[in-house]
């Protein structure tokens, strides 16, 4: 028997200790052995549920029993999580964990643990959910130069924006009914300002390139700004608007960003709608191929989870390669990076389109009925290009990175 600890009974742990009894035969298979929950780390008790006699609060007793020989981490954040996945490392433990701040922030110093104490830190589930994105990346596509990698990696940020496009909502109201529904926090921040797709941006990155990435140095911008107008402009031009963290590796250096960017029908991430993921992923090889499915979820995002139990238990005396190193990886400035621009202006088209394009040049022009505004696109320029332009017109409402 292997003996297992879950550190966190919240979503996602009580949904690993499900499948781990509901599909109890099939892991074992896998395994070569059955897998059991010893304990379960939480505050809280359980009563009248199957962990109830498996409850601990005290860390160190997962951590000094020697029958324990993995961790799985549910708990998010990073206090305590860091000390706790890093003790259980050191005393030679396999570790699984589906917290991507925890992997953003101290994944170069755990991969390094892990190494040094011969298991493994596995991590799955932190980004994409129950999409497998982490694992082909270091074997299906390990004879692969990753030249790019773009996603929708936040459930709660789609589907507010899938509300605001199909039912013409408000951003307010749509991140309303995204927490009643319980996929958006009450503080939504973390999700909505974009910093969650930053983390997963950093994460996916680092194992394309194998080398560190500091999640602070991506140019992060959220959804907050965006508006049932822009969306009643995209309508009109046979577009959407994603939140799309984007990074595209060229000669040791990342152009990487997170910001929400205007996406034509023909563009593959154009359909994922809701509380989906979409990862594209373009090797030098293998061209561009797609990971699609449920970004979130208690089961979605806990069978993740199991599939590093299997690996790490079957490879339980030896250290998987992956990751990264320490060699921090260097992120270019985002006024380096290339769009066109969908920008909203005060005034009349008629009377205002002759001055814009004589600080953009030649623009695409577009109007709304009753409208004191109107809006157009740019060609392709740098972002300090278009930087600069801007500050030569008075009136911009709005301004949007478009790819199309």
């Amino acid at each position: 028997m292997k003996n297992v600890a879950v550190m966190g009974y919240g979503t996602i742990g009580s949904g690993v200790v499900e499948i781990l009894e509901r599909n109890k035969e099939t892991i074992a298979k896998k395994v070569g052995d059955t897998v059991s929950v010893k304990y379960v780390l939480d505050l809280r008790e359980f009563p009248g549920t199957s962990v109830e006699d498996k409850i601990v609060h005290d860390f160190s007793i997962i951590e000094k029993d020697p029958e324990v020989t993995m961790v799985i981490e549910t708990m998010g954040g990073l206090k305590p999580a860091y000390a706790f996945v890093k003790a259980s490392l050191e005393a030679g433990k396999h570790v699984a964990t589906s917290n991507k701040a925890l992997v953003a922030a101290y994944g170069t110093e755990l991969l390094q643990i892990a190494r040094e104490h011969n298991v493994n830190f596995l991590f799955e589930a932190s980004v994409g959910g129950g999409i497998p994105v982490i694992r082909p990346l270091y074997t299906c596509l390990a004879g692969e130069e990753i030249e790019e990698i773009t996603g929708i990696l936040n459930g709660t940020t789609n589907y507010i924006l899938t509300k605001m496009d199909k039912a013409g909502e408000t951003f307010e109201a749509a991140l309303r009914e995204a927490q009643d529904l319980g996929y958006a926090e009450r503080n939504p921040e973390a999700d909505v300002e974009g910093h969650d797709t930053c983390r997963k941006i950093a994460i996916l990155t680092a194992m394309a390139t194998g080398h560190e990435v500091n999640y602070e140095h991506i140019y992060t911008e959220g959804i907050t700004k965006i508006t049932d107008v822009d969306f009643a402009y995209a309508e009109s031009l046979g577009t959407s608007i994603k939140l799309l963290g984007s990074s595209r590796m060229e000669k040791g250096v990342a152009h990487a960003f997170v910001a929400p960017v205007m996406i034509g029908k023909d563009h593959p991430l154009y359909s994922v709608s809701d509380v989906y993921n979409g990862i594209l992923v373009k090797g030098n090889m293998l061209g561009t191929s797609m990971f699609y499915g449920s970004g979130a979820g208690k089961l979605p995002t806990a069978s993740a989870v199991i599939a590093d139990i299997i690996e790490a238990l079957v490879n339980e005396d030896r250290n998987v390669e992956l990751g990264w190193d320490d060699q921090s990886l260097s992120i270019s400035s985002m006024d380096t990076m290339s769009f066109r621009y969908f920008v909203r202006i005060k005034g009349i088209a008629a009377k205002r389109l002759k001055e814009v394009e004589e600080v953009f040049g030649k623009v695409e022009g577009i109007e709304l009925d009753h409208m004191d505004e109107f809006a157009f696109l740019t060609e392709v320029m740098t972002e300090k290009e278009y930087s600069r332009k801007a500050k030569e017109l008075s009136g911009i409402r709005q301004r949007i990175r478009a790819e199309f």
